[in-house]
């Protein structure tokens, strides 16, 4: 296995550097070409979420030099950088993104939104053609993993997400949201689930923009609330309450001015910021003002501790099922790396048989069939009994470390030729075939 990840997340890195990284979704298909193309990696994706961006590669040779292409690609210094990236090779990465796909590296363990953000990631870098047989294999089995864990655990049980969580903290500043008018800015997929929660704790009205005017009133209308257009945003905002703000955009939407434009208009009353959207949409000196109270996503943190505690114990047998998978994704990956040589063996000592049948033909003279059938089954006897000591011993290393080796030694004595890059579905179909002449 030669996967390679690296990354961070709400653990490894505060939201100053995670929102430098944040690739925004136009974007990501063309950050996916350039990984793919980065010298020593052949396959490649990248998940960009609020809490996390990670970079997950099959490469050449076993190693390439991520840190590099992070530097190159979002023009950090390394010193700026490198102290919050964690990075993880071969069972490490398998494991660490069979854990990500499960909700259990999440800020909210057990929350359903990631794996959906997963896939989403894997779509967008299949249909650049970043990614094909090797990671194609991994996600295919992670997104099984999580369905697993979701299944034979309760660490997904109650509708807990980041959206959810900071409702939460809404009803605790305001005490209730009876009566309270909220604003949605942008109507993503994360503003959609905050919607869902400020109703459901009888918020009087929603208003949502979007720059996207008809996206902003198909959110509006599922919830019976009103559609502003973007350019309006400024002018309507100081009616709401609460402000929860999700957006794509590159820099802060909202700045202190417009904190002390919206005070003025309300007399003073306040407004809650719930900012969810990396890089961030409340510019942190909003902060500053009397009356304005904002939180960003690193804050909530603190509102998901409970949340946490309560799932541990059904985090430690999600952690369970991972590692078992995890040892099974191993040893089959290792089944898949003999089977080219075994292939490649089988095919160069039947060469030799068929030339040797022919190189001496001339001289037998004609044959009857049953000596053709004889001289048939003698030659085949023969390899077989050559094959089998080299075959038994690297399905044998398949399951061990020394698989590698085992390999080299083999393809060098019988001379075969390098190994060529295979998809699973040729390896599976390979797989097959070897088990057929045995």
């Amino acid at each position: 296995m030669r996967y390679q990840l690296i990354g961070v997340n709400h653990k490894s890195a505060p939201l100053e550097v995670r929102e430098r990284l944040a690739i925004p979704e136009s974007k990501l298909p063309d950050c996916c070409r350039d990984l793919a193309a980065y010298p020593g990696i052949e396959e490649g994706m990248i998940i960009s979420t609020c809490n996390r961006v990670e970079v997950i590669t099959h490469t050449t040779n076993g190693t390439a030099d991520l840190r590099g292409f992070l530097h190159d690609h979002f023009r950090l210094k390394a010193e700026d950088l490198d102290p919050h990236l964690y990075e993880f090779r071969e069972k490490d990465a398998v494991r660490h993104v069979f854990r990500v796909a499960s909700s259990l590296d999440s800020m909210v363990v057990g929350e359903a939104q990631i794996l959906g953000q997963v896939k989403e990631a894997y779509a967008t870098a299949r249909a650049v053609g970043a990614v094909r047989g090797q990671l194609d294999q991994l996600f295919s089995r992670a997104f099984a993993v999580a369905k697993r864990v979701r299944t034979e655990t309760a660490v997904g049980s109650s509708s807990v997400s980041i959206a959810s969580v900071a409702v939460e903290l809404a009803k605790k500043i305001f005490g209730t949201l009876q009566g309270k008018n909220v604003f949605i800015v942008g109507a993503g997929k994360m503003s959609e689930l905050a919607a869902r929660h400020l109703m459901a704790h009888g918020c009087a009205s929603i208003f949502v923009a979007n720059r996207t005017y008809e996206r902003a009133i198909g959110l509006a209308q599922r919830f019976n609330g009103q559609a502003i257009k973007f350019e309006d945003l400024y002018n309507s905002c100081d009616r709401a309450d609460i402000v929860i703000t999700s957006t794509g955009a590159p820099h802060a939407i909202f700045r202190r001015e417009h904190g002390e434009q919206f005070l003025s208009r309300r007399k003073n009353r306040p407004m809650f910021f719930i900012d969810i959207a990396v890089p961030r949409d409340v510019a942190p000196q909003m902060a500053e003002l009397d009356g304005i109270f904002v939180y960003d996503i690193d804050d909530l943190q603190q509102a998901v501790a409970g949340h946490i505690a309560d799932r541990r114990k059904e985090a430690e047998q999600a952690e369970a099922i991972i590692a078992s998978e995890v040892e099974k994704f191993e040893a089959r990956a290792h089944t898949l790396d003999v089977v080219p040589t075994i292939v490649s063996l089988q095919d160069h000592l039947e060469t030799i048989r068929q030339a040797e049948i022919d190189r001496v033909r001339g001289r037998m003279g004609s044959l009857t069939p049953e000596q053709e059938m004889a001289v048939e089954a003698l030659t085949r006897g023969i390899i077989n009994k050559v094959m089998h000591t080299p075959i038994t011993t690297l399905k044998s290393a398949a399951k061990e470390s020394e698989a590698t080796t085992v390999i080299d030694v083999v393809r060098r004595l019988f001379n075969l030729p390098a190994k060529t890059k295979e998809s699973g579905v040729e390896a599976d179909s390979k797989k097959d075939e070897v088990g057929t002449r045995q």
